[in-house]
């Protein structure tokens, strides 16, 4: 019989930290994620021998990328896993490491994402190149951009509006890649990427890392650690896509599917939500993906977004971090950075971007469309 989190015993974030996203540089990825690591233990207040587990996620650094960082922290014999999963990585991470402690094979769990970019080679299938003409994903979202504005009769402004709200989140972020207020003009007449899509409204990749520490009730007691900044997940669900109907949206569709089963182990409802921090490579996802979670039906998220009900102190705070448009997306750090977010936010510990009354906050990554994590926390 299978289990979900919520049936396994308790598991709380206690420790959050973050070397900033930033531009590329001559920094070290090593220096980047002992930053976060030593971020995060002083935050849950603990040494790094009671990490009992660690669990690293990149996206672009090759083979066994946690030996040379972790070995500065000192060699205790603990287990180190490494995990890929493209942009998801982190959540993938973040989601192994809480089942470990729910389980109880451990009581104190690290998840650390980091990453530089490098070149990026696809994999060699072994039997040819199917689509030498392949889309690359900013033209299949300039696409998609076009598509939401026809059907749901939305201008070109509208739905840059989403990077508007970011970029002003992400200017109160001080881990954030982009840290700069934009207007709609500024935003509209940034370079162009490929359709309507400025780069403004579009990701940067740059470097970075994020991590978070994960523990049972057992652990919290006998480390000493502070209970009232935990943090309880109360769901966490991965799925990979399946065959979709004509016209479903695969990433819009495999979103769905995934929050609602996380929604449903944590026993709420989309109404219920405070804070989101989801995965907005491009301006429309955010539009797609708030409507798949069930915010609002299909079609009425630039009514949410004009009415300042996804803003900071709105109805539910979308992005509060900058999202990835804003705060960026160094791939490996970047789900475990969503889940740090969503624990300031649910601490009251945000700052000038705090949402005021948050209790529960859901973190959502898709994976090149081909996986979806969801994770739902609560205060």
């Amino acid at each position: 019989m299978t289990r979900s989190l919520n049936e396994l015993r308790p598991v709380y974030v206690v420790g959050i930290g973050w070397h900033r996203y930033q531009n590329p540089s001559e920094t070290p990825y090593v220096e980047l994620g002992l930053t976060a690591i030593r971020a995060a233990l002083a935050d849950a207040r603990i040494e790094w021998p009671a990490v009992e587990s660690t669990y690293v996620a990149t996206a672009l650094l090759g083979m066994a990328s946690g030996r040379p960082m972790l070995r500065h922290l000192g060699a205790t014999g603990a287990p180190l896993m490494h995990v890929e999963n493209a942009s998801a990585s982190g959540s993938t991470a973040f989601r192994h490491a809480c089942i470990e402690v729910a389980s109880g094979i451990s009581d104190v769990a690290l998840a650390v994402g980091v990453d530089k970019r490098n070149p990026v080679r696809r994999p060699d299938t072994g039997i040819g190149n199917l689509a030498e003409d392949a889309i690359v994903p900013f033209t299949h979202f300039a696409l998609l951009t076009n598509e939401y504005a026809v059907r749901h009769n939305a201008s070109t402004e509208d739905i840059a509006m989403v990077a508007v709200k970011n970029h002003r989140n992400g200017a109160k972020n001080p881990n954030a890649q982009r840290q700069q207020e934009r207007t709609l003009d500024e935003v509209l007449g940034g370079k162009r990427v490929s359709g309507s899509l400025t780069s403004l409204q579009c990701t940067p990749i740059g470097e970075g890392a994020a991590a978070v520490i994960v523990a049972s009730e057992d652990g919290i007691r006998r480390l000493g650690i502070d209970a009232g900044r935990a943090i309880r997940t109360t769901a966490s669900v991965g799925r990979s896509e399946r065959v979709y109907p004509p016209g479903a949206g695969f990433d819009a569709a495999l979103t769905k599917e995934t929050a609602d089963l996380a929604l449903a182990q944590a026993k709420l409802t989309p109404k219920d939500l405070d804070i989101i921090e989801l995965h907005d490579a491009f301006t429309v996802e955010e539009l797609h993906y708030i409507e798949s979670i069930g915010l609002c039906p299909e079609g009425h998220g630039v009514r949410m977004l004009k009415d300042g009900a996804l803003d900071i102190g709105g109805q539910c705070a979308i992005n509060p971090s900058g999202g990835l448009i804003a705060m960026g997306h160094p791939i490996g750090p970047t789900g475990i950075g969503q889940i740090g977010e969503i624990v300031m936010q649910l601490r009251g510990e945000a700052g000038a971007r705090q949402h005021g009354g948050a209790r529960i906050g859901l973190a959502h990554m898709v994976g090149v469309g081909a996986v979806c994590y969801v994770h739902i926390l609560q205060r």
